[in-house]
C-alpha cells in the first residue's frame, strides 16, 4: 500500500480529532457566538475589525474544520480508488463525506438560527460518528499490508449482542455528556460520585438531573465494558485482537470515569475537560472497530457454513 496514502489517512484522522476537541473547546469557552450569527465568515467579514478570544477560538475551529473537511474528501476518493475492492471501503468512504457534510450543516444551523441545548448536544455525537468513519477507513488502509489477525475472527452471538449494544449505548453517554456542557451543568454538583456526598437525595432541578443522569450513564458503560472484558478474558484470550482491544477499551473507559471526577474536583479545568472529550472519542472509535469485526465475523461464519454445506455428502 502507498506510504503516502497511509500518512495522509493518519493526518486526516488526527485532524478529525482536532475538530472534535475544537468543538468541545468552543462549547466550554462559550465561543459559539464568537463570530456572531454569520457563517462561514465572521460578522460577515473575512477579517473582522474587532478581535476577541471567543472570535479567535470560533474562527480557528471553522478554519480547521474546513481544511480537514477537504482532506476527508481527498482521502475518501483516494481510498475508493486504491482499496475499493475491500468490502467496507466504499461504505466508509461515502459515510465519511456524508457525516462530515451533516456535521457542518448542523454547525452552521446552530450559528444562523438559535437552537435549544438539547438539539445542540447532538452535534458532538454526529462529529463522533464522522471521526469514526475516517478512523475505520484509516484502519482498512493499514490492513491491506497487515490483517491484525482480524479476518479469521469468530465471535459468538452473546458477545456480538454486547458489542453492538454497548456501542449504541455509548452514543447515549456521549449525548448526555455533551448536554452537560451545553447547559453549563458541569459544576452544578460539587461532589462526586453523588451530587452531595453529605446526603443521599434525588436531584432537585433540571441541571442536577442532567449531571447525575450522565454520571449514571457513565457508570453503567464502565460496568458493561468491564463485563465484556471478563467474557473476552474467559473465552477469547487466544484472540489477540479481541483480548488486547478490550483491555484498551476498559483502560479508556476507566480513564474517562476518572477524568470526569477530576473535572469536578478541579472545578472544570479546561485541559481536563478536553482530555475527557478526547478519551470518549478514542473509546467510540475503538467500539466502532469492534462492530466492524462483528460484522466481518458474521460474514466469515456464513461463508464457512455455506462451504461446509456444499462439501458435505448428501
Amino acid at each position: 500500500m502507498s506510504r503516502s496514502l497511509k500518512w495522509f489517512s493518519v493526518l486526516t484522522t488526527i485532524g478529525m480529532l482536532f475538530i472534535l476537541l475544537g468543538g468541545a473547546l468552543v462549547t466550554k469557552t462559550d465561543s459559539g457566538m464568537g463570530c456572531g450569527r454569520s457563517w462561514p465568515l465572521c460578522e460577515g467579514q473575512l477579517i473582522p475589525k474587532e478581535i476577541s478570544s471567543e472570535l479567535v477560538i470560533e474562527l480557528a475551529h471553522r478554519i480547521v474544520s474546513g481544511t480537514v473537511g477537504i482532506m476527508v474528501v481527498i482521502l475518501s476518493v483516494w481510498a475508493w480508488k486504491k482499496i475499493g475492492h475491500i468490502r467496507e471501503t466504499k461504505f466508509l468512504a461515502f459515510n465519511s463525506i456524508f457525516f462530515l457534510v451533516l456535521q457542518a450543516l448542523i454547525g452552521a444551523a446552530a450559528v444562523i438560527w438559535p437552537q435549544s441545548d438539547f438539539v445542540l448536544a447532538v452535534h458532538f455525537g454526529i462529529s463522533l460518528i464522522s471521526f469514526s468513519t475516517v478512523f475505520l477507513l484509516t484502519l482498512l488502509i493499514f490492513e491491506v499490508d497487515k490483517k491484525f489477525e482480524a479476518e479469521k475472527l469468530v465471535v459468538d452471538k452473546r458477545l456480538k449482542t454486547h458489542i453492538i449494544g454497548v456501542t449504541i449505548y455509548s452514543f447515549i453517554v456521549v449525548y448526555t455528556g455533551a448536554l452537560v456542557r451545553h447547559v453549563n451543568a458541569s459544576l452544578v454538583c460539587k461532589d462526586w460520585p453523588l451530587c452531595s456526598n453529605d446526603q443521599l437525595a434525588l436531584p432537585t432541578n433540571m441541571y442536577e438531573w442532567i449531571q447525575m443522569g450522565h454520571r449514571a450513564a457513565a457508570g453503567l458503560i464502565f460496568i458493561w465494558i468491564g463485563y465484556i472484558l471478563y467474557l473476552v478474558i474467559k473465552h477469547y484470550r487466544h484472540q489477540k485482537v479481541l483480548y488486547g482491544g478490550w483491555m484498551i477499551a476498559f483502560t479508556l473507559v476507566s480513564l474517562q470515569v476518572l477524568s470526569g471526577a477530576v473535572i469536578i474536583y478541579s472545578r472544570a479545568n479546561l485541559f481536563i475537560a478536553l482530555a475527557h472529550a478526547f478519551l470518549i472519542s478514542c473509546l467510540f472509535g475503538l467500539l466502532s472497530y469492534f462492530v466492524l469485526l462483528v460484522f466481518r465475523s458474521s460474514i466469515h461464519s456464513s461463508v464457512l457454513n455455506s462451504s461446509n454445506t456444499t462439501t458435505t455428502p448428501q
